[in-house]
């Protein structure tokens, strides 16, 4: 089943001005992206659903005129908030509690507790936070000296945390387009886009990201820029 959209997924560039798309199962899908995995399970992302023909158009103006948006019956704008990290880092720490509570061993509850703890309540607001690129720097620094004593993730810059961010949001924005395959409605994810423009469109708080642009509809013929290209499997594959 998974083989069968992932060869039916591919981005369309035209979409049908006539078969038109359910909204209601435009949201279910986007409720199922929330099964996509996020780094920490932090979930530090935003989906708007974009139906208003009037936002739609200025969007579409916003995303350069590509045909993809111009003709869009919907479009999703996915956002990444890396501002909410300590928000999402406490619920996420509440949950991991209670359920430690329900399922550890008694005698083991308080060690649990406390690693979840410093993962959440102290190394996320370390690695999460931002002062102009000088605390970045700063971890930066430490994890090289503490790489001459062990192994530790050194891509801990401000631009890398904010990597992380995206890199998650782009699984939700893949879990979705997949989503929205299961029902043969279409997509295509945009990045050549205006973020200014589309963050003052949709009045988007000072630290939220456009990370995509997914245009959704049902493809029309010729919607398709051809056969599937893609790099011979052996030049990609690396077996070790």
């Amino acid at each position: 089943m998974l083989e069968k959209l992932l060869e039916y997924r591919r981005a369309v560039r035209r979409y049908s001005k006539t078969n038109r798309i359910d909204t209601q199962v435009v949201q279910h899908c986007l409720e199922l992206a929330q099964l996509a995995p996020t780094s920490s399970n932090l979930q530090l992302w935003e989906a708007y659903h974009i139906v208003d023909p009037k936002v739609l158009s200025k969007i579409a103006e916003a995303c350069l005129g590509q045909w993809s948006a111009t003709t869009a019956q919907e479009i999703v704008v996915f956002v990444t908030r890396q501002d909410l990290y300590s928000k999402r880092a406490h619920a996420v720490f509440q949950d991991n509690v209670d359920n430690i509570r329900q399922t550890a061993p008694e005698h083991k509850i308080d060690s649990r507790i406390k690693k979840v703890d410093q993962y959440y309540n102290k190394l996320i607001p370390l690695l999460y936070s931002r002062f102009g690129g000088i605390w970045g720097r700063i971890r930066e620094f430490l994890a090289w000296i503490i790489g001459f004593f062990r192994p530790i993730v050194r891509e801990v810059s401000e631009s890398d945390m904010n990597t992380v961010v995206h890199k998650s949001c782009g699984l939700v924005a893949q879990t979705f387009m997949l989503a929205m395959a299961e029902h043969s409605y279409d997509t295509c994810p945009l990045e050549w886009f205006d973020s200014d423009r589309i963050k003052k469109i949709l009045k988007l708080p000072r630290g939220a990201e456009v990370s995509l642009v997914v245009t959704c509809g049902i493809r029309e013929e010729g919607g398709i820029h051809g056969p599937r290209f893609r790099i011979p499997f052996k030049e990609q594959y690396k077996r070790i």
